[in-house]
């Protein structure tokens, strides 16, 4: 046999022997505790991860508006930044319910959320906003990777508990990336990607 053909018998050994070790599952040692909601699991901890990092960063911009920019709007057909917020946390809600063990308390018309004059300040803006993460972040903590994995309804179709998390953090992260031209516009330095 020529050296080339040795060399190509040794990669496809190694390819057959790679693919093999990820094809066969690892097999769990009889002290190791089963994936639970009280035990997360890895896709548990990293959703976790994501969404706390994600509530930091979105207070962090609710904190930095100005009082008097609350209700500011880059032009009139446009949310305003209160109302950005609104909306992105209404939906953090209503996203997340298939994942929760309660429903929204916010029901199905985002209108009614966002028109609402008592949220358009500041404090009352971060509450809500907050309470918002919450509600995710306690339906996050109450799954397990089985539970991530497994199909609910969602908005009329099916969808894993997984894939309902993506959707929801990539909403949450659009609306908070609009409001950053909004910030701008009001000479604030809207605050840095959280590190942790």
């Amino acid at each position: 046999m020529k050296i080339t053909e040795k060399l190509i018998c040794l990669f496809c050994f190694l390819i057959i022997t790679a693919a093999c070790a990820i094809a066969v599952p690892a097999q769990s040692k009889p002290d190791e505790k089963k994936p639970t909601a009280g035990n997360p699991t890895l896709a548990v901890e990293e959703s976790l991860y994501m969404w706390k990092r994600a509530k930091k960063w979105t207070l962090e911009y609710v904190d930095a508006v100005p009082e008097n920019a609350v209700n500011f709007k880059p032009t009139p057909e446009v949310r305003s930044f209160a109302e950005q917020m609104l909306h992105l946390a209404f939906w953090n809600y209503g996203i997340c319910e298939p994942l929760a063990s309660k429903p929204s308390p916010y029901g199905t018309k985002q209108e009614t959320i966002e028109k609402r004059d008592d949220l358009k300040n500041k404090a009352a803006l971060r509450k809500f906003v907050e309470g918002s993460y919450d509600y995710v972040l306690a339906a996050i903590n109450n799954l397990d990777d089985a539970k991530l994995a497994e199909q609910v309804s969602f908005f009329g179709r099916k969808a894993t508990r997984q894939l309902v998390l993506t959707i929801a953090l990539d909403h949450q992260t659009h609306h908070r990336g609009q409001t950053t031209l909004y910030l701008r516009m009001k000479g604030v330095t809207p605050p840095p990607e959280p590190q942790s």
